[in-house]
C-alpha cells in the first residue's frame, strides 16, 4: 500500500476549493466531479450526489488539517486526522497480485465518497506519524493558498509542487551570485 499516494489524494481535494491558485470551485457540479475522479482508478464505479456532497464536506475537514499544520498547530491537525479516523474507519484487506508478496490495500467496498476519505485520511495519519504534521502545509505564496503534502524525511517545505520548484530555482541562482561562488557579484547599482 501506497500510503503517500493516499496522502495526495487529501491534497488533491482540498486543492479543487474555490480561490486555490486562483481557481474557481472543481467540485461545483456532477460534470467537474465526473472530471476529478475520470483520472483515478480508485475511484471508479457508481456515484451519486451523495458522493459530492460528502466530497466538499471532506474538503472542508482537510482544509482545517491543512491549515492548522500551517499554522504549526499539531494538536489540532492531530486531533482532527483522529476524529477523521473514527469517522471514516479503515477496511484493510491482504492481497497478492502481480508476482507480488502479500501486502495491504483498503478494501474496495462502499462509496467512492467513502473510499475516498478512508484512503485520503489514512495517508495524511501515515504521513503524520512517519514525518510529523510539520510535512502538511498551505503554500507559503499569497495568491496560492494550495496543499501540500513533503513525504520525506528532507526538512519540510513551505511551498506546494507548483511552487516549490521555482523557488528552489531561486535559492540556488542566489547561492551561484554570493561572492567567491565562482560568479560576480550583481554590479547592478542601487
Amino acid at each position: 500500500m501506497d500510503l503517500t499516494s493516499y496522502a495526495e489524494l487529501a491534497v488533491r481535494l482540498v486543492n479543487t476549493a474555490v480561490g486555490v491558485d486562483n481557481r474557481t470551485d472543481r467540485l461545483a457540479g456532477t460534470d467537474a466531479f465526473r472530471a476529478f475522479v475520470a483520472d483515478d482508478p480508485r475511484l471508479r464505479g457508481p456515484w451519486t450526489h451523495h458522493d459530492l456532497d460528502a466530497l466538499r464536506m471532506l474538503r472542508t475537514e482537510l482544509a482545517v488539517i491543512f491549515a492548522a499544520a500551517a499554522e504549526r498547530d499539531h494538536a489540532a491537525a492531530a486531533d482532527r486526522i483522529n476524529a477523521l479516523l473514527v469517522q471514516h474507519p479503515l477496511r484493510p484487506v491482504l492481497v497478492r497480485h502481480d508476482r507480488s508478496r502479500w501486502h495491504l490495500h483498503l478494501d474496495e467496498s462502499g462509496s467512492v465518497s467513502d473510499r475516498y476519505a478512508a484512503a485520503s485520511i489514512c495517508g495524511l495519519a501515515w504521513v503524520v506519524a512517519q514525518f510529523g504534521p510539520n510535512h502538511l502545509g498551505i503554500c507559503a505564496v499569497p495568491d496560492c493558498q494550495s496543499a501540500f503534502v513533503e513525504a520525506s524525511s528532507a526538512r519540510p517545505g513551505r511551498y506546494c509542487v507548483k511552487h516549490a520548484a521555482s523557488k528552489a530555482d531561486v535559492t540556488a541562482l542566489r547561492g551561484l551570485r554570493r561572492p567567491g561562488a565562482g560568479y560576480p557579484a550583481s554590479s547592478a547599482a542601487g
